[in-house]
């Protein structure tokens, strides 16, 4: 049995990792699950799963649960969150809450020498050398949960990282694929939220459109795996069948197919280094899907994956000021105080604005992200 500690256990990573442990409950449970604000899919949560501690957003939702709920340990706020995967019980941390606050328990969960599963990319978007770092230092292994790097993973297994050439990441495309950018001045929030292939959280969503998320991703694949930059390669793939490849130096490819079901990486990290029986398995017949297709990422039209790599060499704080004037502006778009395409304007202007640090610590990375969303902030009023 597996006592798992599951960040973000509300939003659509953390309804499918419920989904998989309910699934097999000789094999897991979660003793412990945070969720920032949504009491009423939190309260079914805790009389589902029965944990011993939860954390959420504020004291008053902590004090509001409390009292309908005595026999449970309620905390809140990102201290919180470490609270709850320090406990001595948990085996593996499930980091599926989205944004920055997914570093500092992750770190708490490195210290404390939980395994360590990442669907929160954010993390090592911020603070990858720290991360990695330490990870090592503990002996921790950080398995990916994102179906990209999920993939990739798996293309690895028994495989030697030096005899890797590049890594291929397929991109859907997001839900203004077919559009141009003359076609993007006018798009709407409500358009923004209808992803052709996937389900996923609001903020992850807008990401897939404007490409930032690709970006994101690929910059959590230099920390994951090693590689330089130019070793990480995006293309277009709308399908989402083909979830990523590894070519080797002997110029064999590899790639890892499925149907679109956050339940399989999901599954795969909880159960590593094993594999168990999916139940109710997604159908997936290559004879049905009949053809798959490929092209090259324009880069002009996705401005914000260009971005990421040019931070991602950069390193330093620049991938923090990003990730963090991203995570405001897309706020900004969710409640429709600026257009689709301010987002690139406000991430770029933060970037080109913002005091560079080649070498921060702890600190220092936290700073820069406060002192960013400000910034960014200050230009919405």
């Amino acid at each position: 049995m597996k006592n798992i500690c599951l960040l973000g256990a509300t939003g659509s990573v953390g309804e499918n990792t419920v989904n998989v442990v309910l699934a097999h409950p000789e094999k897991f449970t979660i003793h412990t699950f945070s969720f920032f604000n949504n009491i009423q899919r939190g309260r079914q949560l805790i009389q589902l799963l029965k944990p011993k501690m939860v954390a959420v957003g504020t004291k008053e939702i902590a004090d509001y649960l409390r009292s309908e709920f005595p026999f449970i340990t309620f905390t809140y706020g990102v201290e919180g969150l470490s609270e709850i995967v320090a406990l001595e019980s948990i085996d593996l941390v499930l980091t599926a809450v989205s944004g920055s606050v997914g570093l500092l328990p992750t770190l708490t969960a490195i210290r404390e020498r939980k395994q360590v599963a990442i669907a929160n990319k954010e993390t090592l978007v911020m603070a990858g050398q720290l991360v990695t770092d330490l990870a090592t230092q503990y002996g921790v292994q950080l398995l990916p949960v994102d179906s990209e790097h999920s993939a990739i993973f798996q293309c690895l297994n028994g495989e030697k990282i030096v005899e890797v050439d590049h890594l291929l990441i397929t991109a859907s495309g997001g839900s203004f694929r077919n559009k141009t950018r003359q076609e993007l001045v006018d798009v709407t929030l409500e358009d923004a939220l209808n992803h052709p292939n996937w389900s996923m959280g609001q903020k992850i969503t807008i990401d897939s459109a404007t490409m930032m998320n690709k970006g994101l991703e690929v910059i959590e694949a230099h920390w994951l795996f090693g590689l330089d930059y130019d070793k990480i390669k995006v293309v277009l793939h709308k399908e989402s069948i083909v979830h990523s490849m590894v070519g080797f130096i002997d110029g064999a490819v590899m790639a890892q197919l499925g149907a679109s079901d956050m339940r399989e990486p999901i599954q795969y990290a909880l159960s590593y280094p094993h594999r168990i029986k999916m139940k109710e398995p997604k159908p997936f017949h290559l004879a049905e899907i009949g053809a798959l297709h490929f092209e090259e990422m324009d880069f002009n039209r996705f401005p914000l994956l260009q971005l990421a790599y040019t931070v991602g060499k950069m390193g330093g704080t620049a991938p923090t000021m990003m990730n963090a004037a991203n995570e405001v502006a897309v706020a900004a778009f969710l409640e429709k105080k600026i257009s689709f395409l301010a987002i690139e304007e406000l991430v770029e202007k933060a970037i080109q604005e913002k005091h560079y640090i080649k070498q921060p610590d702890l600190t220092t990375l936290m700073e820069v992200d406060k002192e960013t969303r400000k910034l960014v902030a200050s230009w919405l009023t």
